[in-house]
């Protein structure tokens, strides 16, 4: 799966970036036993196919549980606006820090604390990637999103069962649907006007 265009500086970095990665990873297990060949191929390419579908503008960005740096980091390198990782494990967040600090990503702040607790502005667009299902996501979402915000979420096989049992929760939203190019079970959803019932 060839990456999507990015500009050669944010190659430069993404490169860089698998170094780190490889070097941390052998420490303390970012992502199960993957050489960086493989981050490259799985996680790296999925992370940027949610470049397409980010919204123009300067507004602020959050990932909750950004782990890695999947999909948070990696996007934080092909974009100018501030990017909000939330990540509690600390050493996954330590991990973050350095890698933001090494890549000269100066846009990025790492919050090393639960979601729940994590103080942000008004989020513009929010990821989120093999965290939690739909209903345990909108909650949070919903907390952490302007008005106009957008939540890029990618989702697997049972994206659709995931969005059956949030509608029935009493969630209420726009939820458009594309198809992932690195996983051909997998669904990116770009939710909009998230609302629970009676709010």
């Amino acid at each position: 799966m060839p990456e999507p265009e990015v500009s050669r500086e944010t190659h430069q970095k993404l490169n860089r970036f698998l170094e780190l990665f490889e070097r941390w990873n052998a420490r303390i297990n970012l992502v199960a036993g993957k050489d960086a060949e493989a981050v490259r191929q799985r996680h790296v390419a999925d992370s940027l196919q949610l470049l397409p579908l980010v919204p123009d503008g300067a507004g602020p960005m959050a990932d909750l549980g950004s782990g890695g740096g999947f999909p948070g980091l990696i996007l934080a390198m092909a974009l100018e606006r501030p990017v909000h990782l939330v990540e509690a494990d600390r050493r996954k967040a330590a991990f973050l820090q350095t890698a933001a600090a090494e890549l000269g990503l100066a846009h990025v702040r790492v919050h090393a604390e639960r979601i729940e607790a994590a103080r942000l502005p008004p989020i513009v667009v929010l990821t989120a990637r093999a965290l939690a299902p739909l209903p345990v996501l909108l909650p949070w979402a919903a907390a952490l999103l302007a008005p106009e915000g957008v939540a890029i979420l990618p989702k697997g096989r049972q994206a659709m069962a995931e969005l059956a049992a949030a509608e029935a929760a009493g969630w209420t939203m726009h939820a458009e649907r594309f198809k992932s190019s690195t996983d051909p079970e997998a669904t990116l959803f770009r939710i909009t006007g998230i609302r629970r019932a009676g709010e």
